[in-house]
């Protein structure tokens, strides 16, 4: 099992948790390792680690809004593909009208079943088995295509036709892609890494002064935390809140029709 896998086991309000554990615990060892070394002889001056601190508190910002910026770009792909594909299932079902008989019906209730197939979102959409069906309906559509083509080797309608079938089955390889498309784990850790070495500095900062501020803490980490988890939430493709409607798929299924038993 991948780490993205691991991951999506876990709901988004266990990983909140976990991860706001993980800060706070990453602030109170900063902290008790500052008010350690203030006890000793020799220890750090407060005014050189701040600006450390703050350095690190701009690194961990620049890379929460660069791995924002890609998990929301992936969302807005995957949202964007919904919509294509319907239409292109949409003009693919109106050019099959044009199409000569027995291929006309049978082309139009595989489309109603791949229309059905595709509603599921992109997790189905990218499971083995969706996967095998979406084949299968392909092979199926693409048959019927060479039947009106060898009965009609010149028609304009069947080229258009097979113009649009050719995109329904290029856009299936396009949505697997951005389903499995997800941020890098190498991202992931260096977002952890780097978020809780910086509230650890924080932490150490305010050991050297001997004062814990637990408001200033809780809110830094709340608010990191909650970037964390929309990011987590953003780069799963069919689950949490933010989920990638599918109603331009249902919209279609509405307008076509449930396929023949």
């Amino acid at each position: 099992m991948d780490t993205a896998a691991i991951r999506d086991t876990l709901p988004l309000w266990a990983l909140y948790i976990i991860t706001t554990a993980i800060v706070l615990l990453s602030a109170e060892a900063g902290w008790r390792l500052g008010n350690y070394r203030r006890q000793r002889p020799h220890h750090e001056k407060d005014a050189p680690v701040g600006a450390v601190v703050g350095a690190t508190l701009g690194l961990l910002a620049f890379l929460l809004a660069f791995t924002f910026g890609m998990a929301a770009s992936r969302y807005d792909t995957r949202r964007q593909l919904v919509l294509q594909e319907a239409n292109t299932i949409g003009t693919t079902y109106l050019r099959a009208d044009l199409l000569p008989e027995p291929q006309r019906s049978g082309i139009r209730n595989l489309l109603r079943e791949y229309a059905a197939l595709r509603v599921g979102g992109v997790s189905s959409i990218i499971t083995p088995r969706v996967m095998a069906q979406s084949g299968a309906l392909h092979d199926r559509l693409w048959a019927d295509a060479v039947a009106v083509g060898a009965q009609s080797p010149n028609s304009i309608v069947g080229g258009l036709f097979i113009q649009s079938l050719n995109e329904l089955i290029d856009l299936d390889a396009t949505r697997v892609a951005a389903g499995r498309s997800r941020i890098p784990d190498t991202i992931w850790l260096a977002l952890y890494a780097v978020t809780i070495l910086t509230m650890a500095a924080m932490g150490y900062q305010f050991g050297l002064t001997g004062e814990h501020s637990w408001p200033v803490t809780i809110l830094l980490t709340l608010v990191f935390t909650t970037v964390i988890l929309l990011i987590a939430d953003l780069d799963r493709p069919q689950e949490g809140l933010l989920r990638v409607s599918q109603q331009a798929v249902i919209d279609l299924i509405n307008k076509i029709g449930a396929p023949a038993p």
